[in-house]
Protein backbone atom coordinates (compact mmCIF):
# COMPACT_ATOMS: atom_id res chain seq x y z
CA UNK A 1 0.00 0.00 0.00
CA UNK A 2 1.30 3.40 -0.75
CA UNK A 3 0.97 5.76 2.23
CA UNK A 4 3.20 8.94 0.94
CA UNK A 5 -0.07 11.13 -0.62
CA UNK A 6 -0.96 14.61 -1.47
CA UNK A 7 -4.62 15.46 -1.59
CA UNK A 8 -5.79 19.15 -2.68
CA UNK A 9 -8.96 19.51 -1.15
CA UNK A 10 -11.13 21.47 -3.37
CA UNK A 11 -13.80 22.88 -1.91
CA UNK A 12 -17.42 21.66 -2.34
CA UNK A 13 -16.36 18.66 -3.53
CA UNK A 14 -16.90 15.56 -1.76
CA UNK A 15 -13.63 16.34 -0.03
CA UNK A 16 -14.47 16.05 3.37
CA UNK A 17 -15.50 12.26 2.75
CA UNK A 18 -11.89 12.01 0.80
CA UNK A 19 -10.47 13.40 4.41
CA UNK A 20 -11.84 10.95 6.41
CA UNK A 21 -10.96 7.98 4.57
CA UNK A 22 -6.87 9.46 4.62
CA UNK A 23 -7.56 10.15 8.31
CA UNK A 24 -8.62 6.56 8.91
CA UNK A 25 -5.62 5.43 7.00
CA UNK A 26 -3.60 7.15 8.68
CA UNK A 27 -4.06 6.55 11.62
CA UNK A 28 -4.29 2.70 11.15
CA UNK A 29 -0.71 2.75 9.87
CA UNK A 30 0.79 5.10 12.29
CA UNK A 31 1.45 8.24 9.41
CA UNK A 32 1.96 11.32 9.75
CA UNK A 33 0.11 14.34 8.98
CA UNK A 34 0.93 17.99 7.74
CA UNK A 35 -0.75 19.40 10.09
CA UNK A 36 -1.57 22.97 10.22
CA UNK A 37 0.80 25.35 12.56
CA UNK A 38 -1.33 25.08 15.71
CA UNK A 39 -3.68 22.89 14.66
CA UNK A 40 -7.05 23.68 12.33
CA UNK A 41 -7.88 22.84 9.52
CA UNK A 42 -6.78 25.35 6.55
CA UNK A 43 -3.15 25.57 5.48
CA UNK A 44 -2.99 29.20 5.86
CA UNK A 45 -5.94 29.33 3.06
CA UNK A 46 -6.23 31.42 0.79
CA UNK A 47 -3.03 32.16 0.58
CA UNK A 48 -1.06 30.08 -1.67
CA UNK A 49 0.46 26.97 0.27
CA UNK A 50 4.20 27.29 2.09
CA UNK A 51 6.26 24.65 3.65
CA UNK A 52 6.53 26.90 6.75
CA UNK A 53 2.68 26.54 6.83
CA UNK A 54 3.01 23.14 8.06
CA UNK A 55 3.90 22.49 12.20
CA UNK A 56 6.96 20.88 12.32
CA UNK A 57 8.56 21.84 9.21
CA UNK A 58 12.07 23.53 9.72
CA UNK A 59 14.00 24.31 6.20
CA UNK A 60 16.86 23.39 8.20
CA UNK A 61 15.93 20.09 8.97
CA UNK A 62 13.16 19.35 6.14
CA UNK A 63 11.14 16.43 7.66
CA UNK A 64 8.58 14.90 5.32
CA UNK A 65 5.24 13.79 6.41
CA UNK A 66 3.56 11.07 4.68
CA UNK A 67 -0.26 12.75 4.38
CA UNK A 68 -1.05 16.52 3.34
CA UNK A 69 -4.95 17.17 2.90
CA UNK A 70 -6.09 19.68 4.36
CA UNK A 71 -7.31 23.10 2.85
CA UNK A 72 -4.51 24.55 1.01
CA UNK A 73 -4.03 26.49 -2.18
CA UNK A 74 -1.63 24.76 -4.35
CA UNK A 75 1.61 25.67 -4.62
CA UNK A 76 3.54 22.23 -6.02
CA UNK A 77 7.62 23.39 -5.25
CA UNK A 78 6.38 24.08 -1.61
CA UNK A 79 4.20 20.90 -1.49
CA UNK A 80 7.44 18.89 -2.55
CA UNK A 81 9.47 20.88 0.53
CA UNK A 82 6.98 18.46 2.90
CA UNK A 83 6.31 15.26 1.12
CA UNK A 84 8.72 12.38 -0.48
CA UNK A 85 9.50 12.71 -3.93
CA UNK A 86 8.03 9.32 -4.42
CA UNK A 87 4.37 10.75 -3.18
CA UNK A 88 1.15 10.24 -5.27
CA UNK A 89 -1.08 13.24 -5.69
CA UNK A 90 -4.72 13.52 -6.30
CA UNK A 91 -7.45 15.62 -6.41
CA UNK A 92 -11.48 15.58 -7.21
CA UNK A 93 -13.31 17.97 -9.35
CA UNK A 94 -17.46 18.93 -9.27
CA UNK A 95 -19.61 20.40 -12.11
CA UNK A 96 -19.01 23.79 -11.35
CA UNK A 97 -22.98 24.12 -11.99
CA UNK A 98 -23.66 22.05 -8.64
CA UNK A 99 -20.38 23.71 -7.20
CA UNK A 100 -21.64 27.22 -7.70
CA UNK A 101 -25.38 26.28 -6.20
CA UNK A 102 -23.33 24.80 -3.28
CA UNK A 103 -20.93 27.60 -2.79
CA UNK A 104 -23.93 30.04 -2.72
CA UNK A 105 -25.33 28.40 0.46
CA UNK A 106 -22.76 27.51 1.85
CA UNK A 107 -20.99 30.57 1.84
CA UNK A 108 -23.46 32.85 2.20
CA UNK A 109 -21.44 35.24 4.13
CA UNK A 110 -19.35 35.98 1.74
CA UNK A 111 -18.92 39.23 0.23
CA UNK A 112 -19.69 38.70 -3.23
CA UNK A 113 -22.90 36.39 -2.25
CA UNK A 114 -23.81 38.43 1.23
CA UNK A 115 -26.34 40.96 -0.60
CA UNK A 116 -27.65 38.87 -3.42
CA UNK A 117 -31.05 38.09 -2.63
CA UNK A 118 -31.07 34.36 -4.78
CA UNK A 119 -28.13 32.94 -7.13
CA UNK A 120 -30.32 34.29 -9.88
CA UNK A 121 -30.27 37.77 -8.53
CA UNK A 122 -26.28 37.30 -8.05
CA UNK A 123 -25.54 35.92 -12.22
CA UNK A 124 -28.14 38.66 -13.97
CA UNK A 125 -25.68 41.29 -12.22
CA UNK A 126 -22.29 39.53 -11.08
CA UNK A 127 -20.29 42.79 -11.04
CA UNK A 128 -23.04 44.19 -8.84
CA UNK A 129 -22.12 41.98 -6.37
CA UNK A 130 -18.33 40.75 -6.86
CA UNK A 131 -15.34 42.28 -6.38
CA UNK A 132 -12.28 40.63 -7.66
CA UNK A 133 -9.90 42.42 -5.14
CA UNK A 134 -12.06 40.87 -2.06
CA UNK A 135 -10.10 38.60 0.01
CA UNK A 136 -12.64 36.37 0.16
CA UNK A 137 -14.06 36.78 -3.88
CA UNK A 138 -12.09 33.18 -4.44
CA UNK A 139 -15.60 31.57 -3.23
CA UNK A 140 -18.07 33.20 -5.88
CA UNK A 141 -15.82 32.63 -9.51
CA UNK A 142 -14.23 29.79 -10.82
CA UNK A 143 -13.50 27.98 -7.23
CA UNK A 144 -11.69 25.17 -8.27
CA UNK A 145 -9.36 27.25 -10.69
CA UNK A 146 -8.69 29.21 -7.84
CA UNK A 147 -7.52 25.92 -5.52
CA UNK A 148 -5.83 24.48 -8.00
CA UNK A 149 -3.15 27.87 -7.56
CA UNK A 150 -4.06 29.50 -11.07
CA UNK A 151 -6.17 33.42 -11.43
CA UNK A 152 -9.96 32.44 -11.14
CA UNK A 153 -10.13 35.86 -13.02
CA UNK A 154 -7.91 35.24 -15.89
CA UNK A 155 -8.75 35.59 -19.46
CA UNK A 156 -10.40 32.47 -21.17
CA UNK A 157 -8.36 31.84 -23.88
CA UNK A 158 -7.44 28.49 -25.82
CA UNK A 159 -3.77 28.80 -24.83
CA UNK A 160 -4.28 29.55 -21.61
CA UNK A 161 -7.04 26.74 -20.92
CA UNK A 162 -4.37 24.42 -22.78
CA UNK A 163 -1.37 25.47 -20.42
CA UNK A 164 -3.41 25.35 -16.86
CA UNK A 165 -4.59 21.47 -18.06
CA UNK A 166 -1.15 20.53 -18.96
CA UNK A 167 -0.04 21.92 -15.82
CA UNK A 168 -2.17 19.70 -13.30
CA UNK A 169 -1.75 16.97 -15.31
CA UNK A 170 1.92 17.63 -15.09
CA UNK A 171 1.80 17.62 -11.03
CA UNK A 172 -1.62 15.27 -10.42
CA UNK A 173 -1.34 11.43 -10.55
CA UNK A 174 -5.01 11.01 -10.57
CA UNK A 175 -7.99 13.39 -10.53
CA UNK A 176 -11.68 12.18 -9.09
CA UNK A 177 -14.84 12.75 -10.41
CA UNK A 178 -17.31 13.58 -7.22
CA UNK A 179 -20.65 12.72 -9.29
CA UNK A 180 -19.10 9.60 -10.02
CA UNK A 181 -17.60 8.98 -6.34
CA UNK A 182 -17.49 5.53 -6.03
CA UNK A 183 -16.12 4.53 -9.27
CA UNK A 184 -13.72 7.29 -8.14
CA UNK A 185 -12.80 5.78 -4.94
CA UNK A 186 -11.85 2.60 -6.94
CA UNK A 187 -9.54 4.06 -9.27
CA UNK A 188 -7.82 5.44 -5.84
CA UNK A 189 -8.20 1.80 -4.36
CA UNK A 190 -6.36 0.65 -7.55
CA UNK A 191 -3.78 3.36 -7.71
CA UNK A 192 -2.69 2.94 -3.85
CA UNK A 193 -2.96 -0.45 -3.79
CA UNK A 194 -5.23 -0.35 -0.70
CA UNK A 195 -7.67 -2.86 0.03
CA UNK A 196 -11.65 -2.71 -0.06
CA UNK A 197 -12.68 -1.31 3.67
CA UNK A 198 -9.85 1.51 3.14
CA UNK A 199 -11.79 3.16 0.79
CA UNK A 200 -15.36 2.60 2.11
CA UNK A 201 -16.98 5.80 3.73
CA UNK A 202 -19.97 7.46 4.36
CA UNK A 203 -20.81 10.70 2.92
CA UNK A 204 -19.50 13.95 4.98
CA UNK A 205 -20.05 17.48 5.36
CA UNK A 206 -23.09 16.75 2.91
CA UNK A 207 -26.41 19.15 3.36
CA UNK A 208 -30.07 18.63 3.56
CA UNK A 209 -32.09 17.95 0.60
CA UNK A 210 -34.30 20.89 2.45
CA UNK A 211 -31.93 23.98 0.82
CA UNK A 212 -31.01 22.34 -2.37
CA UNK A 213 -33.17 23.60 -5.44
CA UNK A 214 -32.94 22.37 -8.81
CA UNK A 215 -31.82 25.08 -11.16
CA UNK A 216 -33.10 26.33 -14.81
CA UNK A 217 -31.73 25.65 -17.90
CA UNK A 218 -30.59 29.32 -18.67
CA UNK A 219 -29.43 29.54 -15.04
CA UNK A 220 -26.62 26.85 -15.83
CA UNK A 221 -25.93 28.20 -18.53
CA UNK A 222 -24.65 31.63 -16.84
CA UNK A 223 -23.16 29.64 -14.25
CA UNK A 224 -20.75 27.72 -16.88
CA UNK A 225 -19.96 31.42 -18.43
CA UNK A 226 -19.07 32.65 -14.66
CA UNK A 227 -16.95 30.14 -14.08
CA UNK A 228 -15.88 29.43 -17.47
CA UNK A 229 -12.15 28.23 -16.55
CA UNK A 230 -13.93 25.54 -13.77
CA UNK A 231 -16.26 24.17 -16.50
CA UNK A 232 -13.14 23.76 -19.05
CA UNK A 233 -10.95 22.03 -16.03
CA UNK A 234 -13.93 19.81 -15.46
CA UNK A 235 -15.50 18.69 -18.69
CA UNK A 236 -11.56 17.88 -20.19
CA UNK A 237 -10.92 15.72 -16.50
CA UNK A 238 -14.27 14.03 -16.78
CA UNK A 239 -13.14 12.91 -20.10
CA UNK A 240 -9.54 11.78 -18.88
CA UNK A 241 -11.28 10.23 -15.92
CA UNK A 242 -13.50 7.25 -17.88
CA UNK A 243 -10.61 7.20 -20.47
CA UNK A 244 -8.15 5.91 -17.18
CA UNK A 245 -11.34 3.50 -16.12
CA UNK A 246 -11.49 2.20 -19.86
CA UNK A 247 -7.37 1.60 -19.72
CA UNK A 248 -6.77 0.47 -16.54
CA UNK A 249 -10.33 -1.38 -14.92
CA UNK A 250 -12.33 -1.78 -17.82
CA UNK A 251 -16.42 -0.73 -17.95
CA UNK A 252 -17.04 -4.72 -16.80
CA UNK A 253 -14.89 -5.15 -13.92
CA UNK A 254 -15.60 -1.34 -12.83
CA UNK A 255 -19.43 -2.30 -12.53
CA UNK A 256 -18.30 -5.17 -10.22
CA UNK A 257 -15.80 -2.96 -7.56
CA UNK A 258 -18.59 -0.44 -7.64
CA UNK A 259 -21.38 -3.08 -6.75
CA UNK A 260 -18.77 -4.49 -3.93
CA UNK A 261 -18.12 -1.14 -2.61
CA UNK A 262 -21.53 -0.23 -2.28
CA UNK A 263 -22.34 -3.24 -0.66
CA UNK A 264 -19.88 -3.34 1.80
CA UNK A 265 -20.96 0.69 2.42
CA UNK A 266 -24.30 -0.89 3.17
CA UNK A 267 -23.07 -3.95 5.73
CA UNK A 268 -21.56 -1.39 7.52
CA UNK A 269 -24.70 1.13 7.75
CA UNK A 270 -26.55 -1.80 9.28
CA UNK A 271 -23.63 -2.78 11.64
CA UNK A 272 -22.80 1.02 12.79
CA UNK A 273 -26.14 3.54 12.29
CA UNK A 274 -29.53 3.84 13.80
CA UNK A 275 -32.05 4.03 11.17
CA UNK A 276 -29.05 3.12 8.25
CA UNK A 277 -28.68 6.80 7.04
CA UNK A 278 -27.86 10.66 7.90
CA UNK A 279 -30.00 13.26 9.83
CA UNK A 280 -30.66 16.61 10.48
CA UNK A 281 -28.01 18.79 13.01
CA UNK A 282 -30.53 18.99 15.29
CA UNK A 283 -31.03 14.65 15.78
CA UNK A 284 -27.68 13.82 15.91
CA UNK A 285 -27.71 12.72 19.93
CA UNK A 286 -23.69 12.73 20.27
CA UNK A 287 -22.69 16.19 20.51
CA UNK A 288 -19.18 14.91 19.74
CA UNK A 289 -20.38 14.05 16.38
CA UNK A 290 -21.90 17.19 15.22
CA UNK A 291 -20.76 18.97 11.75
CA UNK A 292 -19.89 22.52 11.40
CA UNK A 293 -22.89 24.02 10.92
CA UNK A 294 -22.04 26.82 7.88
CA UNK A 295 -23.88 29.59 5.55
CA UNK A 296 -27.32 28.74 5.37
CA UNK A 297 -26.36 24.77 4.65
CA UNK A 298 -28.09 22.24 7.28
CA UNK A 299 -24.98 19.73 7.42
CA UNK A 300 -25.91 16.18 8.39
CA UNK A 301 -24.61 14.07 10.26
CA UNK A 302 -25.24 10.23 12.03
CA UNK A 303 -26.52 8.66 15.29
CA UNK A 304 -24.28 5.30 16.24
CA UNK A 305 -26.23 2.55 17.45
CA UNK A 306 -26.32 1.47 20.92
CA UNK A 307 -24.06 -1.54 22.59
CA UNK A 308 -21.50 -1.87 20.36
CA UNK A 309 -18.79 -3.43 21.39
CA UNK A 310 -15.63 -1.56 22.01
CA UNK A 311 -13.93 -2.87 18.53
CA UNK A 312 -16.68 -2.33 16.19
CA UNK A 313 -17.92 1.41 18.24
CA UNK A 314 -14.51 2.36 17.29
CA UNK A 315 -14.42 1.73 14.04
CA UNK A 316 -17.93 3.17 13.40
CA UNK A 317 -17.64 6.32 14.92
CA UNK A 318 -14.14 6.88 12.81
CA UNK A 319 -16.29 6.43 9.79
CA UNK A 320 -18.75 9.23 10.90
CA UNK A 321 -16.97 11.90 12.90
CA UNK A 322 -16.69 15.14 11.39
CA UNK A 323 -13.36 16.69 9.81
CA UNK A 324 -12.75 19.16 12.20
CA UNK A 325 -13.03 16.69 15.53
CA UNK A 326 -11.27 14.44 13.63
CA UNK A 327 -8.10 16.60 12.59
CA UNK A 328 -8.05 17.89 16.07
CA UNK A 329 -7.60 14.13 17.43
CA UNK A 330 -5.23 13.66 15.21
CA UNK A 331 -3.67 16.69 15.99
CA UNK A 332 -3.11 16.30 19.45
CA UNK A 333 -2.14 12.45 18.91
CA UNK A 334 0.76 13.74 16.75
CA UNK A 335 1.59 16.83 18.75
CA UNK A 336 0.90 15.59 22.27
Amino acid sequence: PKTDIVFLKVHKSASSTVMNILFRFGEMHNLTFAFPIGGGNQLFYPHHFLARFVQGFSPRSPRKFNIICHHMRFLLPEVQKVVSHSAIYFSILRNPVHLMESSFVYYKGASAFSHARSLEEFLNQPYLYYNPANRDSHYARNLMTFDFGFNPNGEVSAKRVQLMLEAIEASFDLVLISEYFDESMVLLKEMLCWDLDSIVSFPLNSRDRSTKSPLPDSIMEKIKNWNRLDWEIYTHFNRTFWERIDRDIGRERMQQEVKALRERRAELARTCLQGMGSVAPKDIKDSSLRPLQHGNAKILGYNLKMGLDKETEHMCRRLVTPELQYSSALYKKQFP
